[in-house]
């Protein structure tokens, strides 16, 4: 590259200045011209190329920086997706709360869920014929008043009315109401001792009731598999009785029903 420098420097004296051959002090002056000009060209571009490879290291630190950057952007990146996700699934979960009674035990199953509170399964006496339908599940520390003193309801106790549970008559039902911590739709299936596909089981037992030929209006509850009793009660008084739950053919099919076998129940969570 210096030399072509030269040969233009050249060309260009020779088209302004005649240069005579003849004159050797002539001669030797332009040589040393050429020769600090073609020393300064030589320093200028060492100084260009010292500068050239500084700005390339300084490229090549800058691109092994920004690389660095880039794996720890992705590896952030990756951990805010995953903690985002985690996010997401506890609001799901704390929003969740499917509520659900669980009659004949005083805990509520080890299947993500928590007590809200335990108490004793209760509702109207089985032969009034104004009888509430519903079994209701009442607390241990109840708020109570006497400001009322015209007409009124009555509240009774759930007992077991026969041993075939594994308890003695008149021993009183427990239950609990629990909530679900991770779903939030509640099903009761009759007829069933397991949940269908996609569905979380809680528990499942007997599909009882209240007995066919009482005068009261009754519900289908399903009481646990195993059962436990209270011994709370004051005296067998026959409140809201239960009974298990038989099949009848005719308006009911079967197959796949069975005359005179009794029903399971199972409830599940989704």
């Amino acid at each position: 590259m210096v030399w072509i420098f030269l040969i233009i420097f050249l060309v260009q004296v020779i088209a302004e200045k005649r240069l005579l051959l003849n004159d050797p002090a002539l001669v030797q002056s332009q040589i040393h011209e050429l020769e600090r000009k073609m020393e300064d060209v030589i320093s200028k571009h060492s100084d260009l190329t010292a500068k050239y490879n500084d700005v390339v290291a300084k490229y090549n630190d800058l691109s092994t920086k920004y690389t660095e950057q880039s794996g720890k952007y992705t590896e952030l990146s990756t951990k805010y997706t995953d903690l985002s996700a985690k996010q997401k699934t506890l609001m799901t979960k704390s929003n969740a709360g499917g509520i659900f009674t669980r009659w004949g035990r005083e805990v509520c199953p080890r299947n993500n869920s928590e007590l809200i509170y335990s108490g004793f399964a209760g509702g109207s006496w089985y032969g009034h014929p104004g009888a509430a339908a519903e079994f209701v599940c009442l607390p241990r520390d109840p708020d109570l008043i006497t400001k009322f003193t015209s007409h009124y309801a009555y509240m009774y106790g759930s007992e077991y009315d026969s041993t075939e549970f594994g308890h003695h008559n008149g021993d009183d039902l427990p239950c609990s109401v629990c909530r679900s911590t991770v779903q939030s739709s509640v099903l009761m299936i009759p007829g069933k001792s397991s949940c269908y596909d996609s569905w979380s089981m809680q528990y499942h037992g007997y599909l009882v009731a209240g007995y066919y030929n009482a005068s009261a209006a009754t519900q289908y509850i399903c009481l646990d598999e195993h059962p436990e009793a209270l011994f709370a009660g004051q005296r067998d008084e026959n409140g809201k009785m239960f009974y298990p739950v038989k099949a009848v053919c005719g308006s009911l099919a079967c197959p796949p029903y069975q005359d005179g076998t009794y029903l399971t129940c199972a409830v599940c969570t989704k």
